[in-house]
């Protein structure tokens, strides 16, 4: 399954050097984040002020108080409307975000808010999607709401092995809305991701730990964590792989 129109690359940045990385390597859009271990929640007010000086590619951080599920209380919810306003003042692109009822369906109602809250900005839907229990009736819900993609792993978890389900989820989507194949996804499988998806957009982090600069390191407490950084390298073989 192929399709004529050009296809493109986002990274997933939880470092400031990712987004100029991506930018330079060819990508056209960062989806911005924070804890990487966590699968990514909202960055700080100074994270995205920054990146938005540095690069010019289009910016969308991830709207997510917290990790776990998307199924959120309403002080959580008046978080992300505070959010999308740092955003829009913030001169961001858009935003990536996914609210979930406690049944695991899109929380139509409030999705629509969102959008509402976020325009002029664009919306994803993030992998709030990969928990519903019928991925085409979600789908829909999301559409009907006002996003502009989806961000999915096809309900698994990577996209690689969900090319089918991909597949007719594009076909479904038509032109109302991009279906953004991401998770897992990398240089040595994402020509065979498109061809059997037919998707034009697609998403990686292609991350590496970030080497430890400091000149000490006190081996008896290893709770430091890491710095997640984009291979530079890795993003532009996948972006060449698109051509």
């Amino acid at each position: 399954m192929t399709s004529t129109k050009k296809a493109v690359l986002e990274v997933c940045a939880f470092h400031i050097d990712s987004c100029i990385i991506a930018e330079q390597a060819g990508a056209v859009r960062v989806e911005l984040c924070d804890n990487p271990i966590e699968g990514g929640t909202t960055p700080s007010y100074g994270t995205i002020k920054q990146a938005r000086k540095k690069v010019s590619i289009r910016l969308y951080p991830i709207l997510r108080p917290r990790s776990g599920n998307y199924f959120y209380s309403d002080s959580e919810f008046a978080i992300l409307k505070d959010d999308i306003e740092m955003c829009k003042q913030l001169g961001c692109d858009g935003i990536s975000v996914g609210v979930q009822t406690i049944d695991s369906e899109i929380d139509t109602e409030r999705l629509k808010r969102i959008v509402e809250w976020a325009g002029p900005m664009g919306v994803t839907c993030n992998r709030a999607f990969d928990c519903a229990p019928d991925p085409f009736k979600a789908l829909e819900d999301i559409i009907n709401c006002g996003c502009e993609r989806i961000l999915t792993s096809g309900q698994k978890t990577a996209a690689p092995e969900a090319g089918a389900l991909l597949a007719k989820l594009v076909e479904q989507a038509g032109d109302r809305i991009i279906i953004m194949p991401g998770a897992g996804v990398k240089s040595s499988n994402i020509a065979k991701l498109m061809q059997e998806s037919g998707a034009t957009e697609f998403h990686s982090s292609a991350r590496i730990i970030a080497p430890n600069p400091v000149t000490y390191i006190n081996k008896e407490v290893n709770d430091y964590g890491n710095v997640y950084i984009a291979d530079a390298s890795e993003v532009k073989a996948m972006v060449e792989a698109l051509q």
